[in-house]
């Protein structure tokens, strides 16, 4: 596994747990902090995701 690869895989981990981790907080009501937290860092990391694809088309072969 490149670490190309091994970058996008640990991208898309993160962007599910905080997902899953403000779908919880949201449901549960454990803490509106803890939700939107977790919704803005899995936006985030999604922008940043989309982001890294465009950029290692380019300088990564």
């Amino acid at each position: 596994m490149s670490l190309k690869a091994f970058h996008l895989v640990f991208i898309l981990i993160c962007i599910l747990f905080c997902a899953g981790m403000a779908f919880w907080a949201f449901k549960t009501g454990a803490s509106d902090g803890l939700g939107w937290g977790s919704a803005i860092s899995c936006g985030l990391m999604s922008v940043y995701c989309v982001r890294f694809v465009i950029k290692s088309k380019t300088i990564i072969t």
